[in-house]
Formats: structure tokens, C-alpha cells, sequence
């Protein structure tokens, strides 16, 4: 198992997906949202931390989608190289 930490910008016209949700169902991980930055009558982007749990291949799927709807995906290795922080 990999774990993965990044920083999730997503627009206000997705605001209503559940784009976290596809990430646990469609690509089989555990996501633990860590932080989030959102308001619901706000027509600016939300911003998540999240960590993802799951094998690699799984964890580079799921990037590769949100990558596909061209959300801003965030991290920077840590200090002791075992994961990604924001």
C-alpha cells in the first residue's frame, strides 16, 4: 500500500460532482480528507488536502482522471521521503 498526500483545487462548476466519491469507488482507495477550504455559496474553487491509500497503480489512475478534468493537483515530497504533504 502507497499513501499519497496532496493539495485538491477544484472549480465551483464541479463543486457539485462527487469527484471524491469516484476517487473510493472507481479506483478502489482510501481517501482522508485532512483539510478543506469551502463555501457553499461561494463561486470560487474548493481546496482539499487529502491522502490517498492504495496500491500505486490505483493511486496513478486516479491522478491520471483528475488530471483529465484538469483540476489542480498540489504536493511536494517531505522531508523524510515516506510521503506528500502540502
Amino acid at each position: 500500500m502507497t499513501r499519497l498526500r496532496v493539495r485538491l483545487h477544484i472549480p465551483q462548476y464541479y463543486l457539485q460532482e462527487p469527484i471524491i466519491s469516484q476517487m473510493i469507488s472507481h479506483y478502489q482507495l482510501t481517501v482522508n480528507i485532512t483539510g478543506a477550504e469551502l463555501d457553499k455559496n461561494t463561486n470560487e474553487q474548493g481546496c482539499f488536502d487529502i491522502e490517498l491509500e492504495g496500491s500505486m497503480s490505483h493511486i496513478n489512475s486516479c491522478l491520471t482522471y483528475l488530471e483529465s478534468l484538469n483540476l489542480k493537483i498540489l504536493g511536494k515530497s517531505s522531508p523524510d521521503g515516506d510521503s506528500w504533504h502540502c
